[in-house]
């Protein structure tokens, strides 16, 4: 798969990442202490306007073994992938303007 990578993050585990998500991780792992309490990926996806409160539970997600999804793309894309997830009935799923992002859990 082009532009992705594997993470092994302490406390969550091995986390599969493609596109976009793999930079925003990256660029967590760079500006971590700036984030605080945030680990890597909190503080990938707080980089792209995620709010903490919101942070803090996919995170919480992640660890008690639960999938977390991550469509990044134009407010069309975003319909889209919002119209087809929502058939696979999510536990949760959350949408966050900014950088046009949905998140399902």
């Amino acid at each position: 798969m082009f532009g992705s990578a594997l993470f092994i993050i302490p406390g969550l585990g091995p986390i599969l990442a493609a596109g976009p998500v793999v930079a925003w991780i990256v660029a967590g792992l760079e500006g971590a202490v700036e984030v605080g309490a945030l680990g890597a990926l909190g503080a990938g996806l707080f980089s792209i306007g995620i709010p903490k409160d919101s942070i803090v539970k996919y995170e919480t997600a992640l660890k008690t073994d639960q999938f977390l999804l991550i469509v990044h793309g134009t407010a069309a894309e975003v319909a889209q992938a919002k119209d087809i997830i929502q058939t696979t009935h999510p536990v949760q799923f959350s949408q966050h303007s900014g950088e046009e992002a949905a998140v399902a859990a």
